[in-house]
């Protein structure tokens, strides 16, 4: 099986979205191995968003970083067939106006005022969610301990079929 990490940022707890996603989460059959509620500092945010300066310029980087530091933020690790994949199906696209409806994007996020002012676009996205499987690996050792991961049955994993 294969582990992603997910983020659920700031704008998530303060809008009181969190069961709603998590539910989403749980209903696609995703299987949550770690948990954890913390603050993202600075050297945890410039560690998680190593590439982001390079790939956006030092405006987007800056905006996502204070951003991301704002309020606390669940750390999850999803465990499931293709994670990765069914992940990024299931957020839908980054900028709300590009969400599809029945996306947890399409249906909760939106623009915001201050994030527009350093990238045009500004969105209050909700979720993080590891690109690729490699990306996946890194950020959930970034993350968790392996001591916070568990492995356990569901009981849809209990049926024989």
């Amino acid at each position: 099986m294969e582990r992603t990490l997910v983020l659920l940022k700031p704008d998530t707890l303060a809008r009181g979205l969190v069961g709603r996603v998590l539910g989403r989460l749980e209903d696609a059959g995703l299987k949550i191995v770690g948990t954890k509620m913390r603050w993202m500092d600075g050297e945890l945010c410039r560690r998680h968003y190593f590439d982001l300066e390079e790939r956006h310029g030092a405006e987007v980087y800056r905006t996502s970083a204070e951003f991301m530091q704002r309020g606390p933020v669940i750390a999850l690790v999803l465990e499931g067939f293709d994670v990765v994949a069914t992940m990024r199906k299931l957020l839908g696209s980054a900028f709300p106006s590009d969400a599809a409806p029945g996306t947890i994007r399409g249906d909760f996020s939106h623009h915001s005022p201050a994030a527009s002012r350093a990238t045009g676009k500004g969105v209050a996205n909700l979720v993080h969610a590891s690109a690729n499987p490699t990306e996946a690996a890194y950020e959930v050792a970034l993350w968790f301990d392996k001591d916070e991961l568990f492995d356990y049955r569901t009981l849809v994993e209990s049926y024989t079929y």
